[in-house]
């Protein structure tokens, strides 16, 4: 995706979160960045308030106390979001894994699934060591049999399903507003 289109909207104000889920490298923090920079939309993406929060990298969140931790902070954050509105929320890969987070999620907003194939994945997410899971498996088939894994997970909880392969930022962009 790229970042050329840029051309200012209108201000937006929802009565509800957006919520954008999905595997690493689809796409999530770049979409959340550029719907909150164009609509003038609150905009958290959720490892950066948890690695804050925990003064500590995500993989350093995961060998000190061990995924579920993570998990676990990663569900009251999204307990937080029930406060607010108007807000495009970056979830991280493996938020929808969780029944308790999806039932969250839909408490407060309208979940978009952000996909891409696991070639273009490996080309967004090749020179980035912040993604624990990957760490030793950045390759085509792990990426693909994990994706494949949690494909089921992840439509179920989404609203909507978008693909970003091929599209630049504004064209997701555009195509979650039609749907919110």
């Amino acid at each position: 995706m790229n970042n050329s289109e840029l051309a200012i909207d209108q201000k937006i104000s929802l009565d509800k979160n957006i919520f954008l889920i999905g595997f690493m490298g689809t796409g999530k923090s770049a979409v959340s960045a550029h719907l909150s920079s164009l609509y003038g939309m609150d905009m958290l993406d959720m490892d950066q308030v948890i690695a804050g929060r925990e003064g500590m990298s995500i993989p350093d969140i995961f060998n000190t106390y061990g995924e579920n931790y993570f998990r676990n902070l990663e569900t009251d954050l999204l307990i937080e979001m029930q406060t607010r509105k108007n807000t495009i929320v970056s979830c991280g890969g493996g938020v929808a894994l969780r029944v308790q987070n999806i039932t969250e999620m839909k408490k407060s907003g309208h979940i978009f699934l952000l996909t891409a194939t696991p070639q273009t994945i490996l080309e967004r997410v090749n020179n980035n060591d912040e993604r624990p899971l990957l760490n030793g498996n950045k390759n085509i088939e792990f990426i693909k049999n994990l994706m494949e894994e949690r494909r089921p997970k992840y439509e179920a909880a989404a609203d909507v399903i978008i693909h970003t392969d091929g599209k630049s930022i504004c064209e997701v962009c555009r195509e979650i507003l039609e749907h919110v």
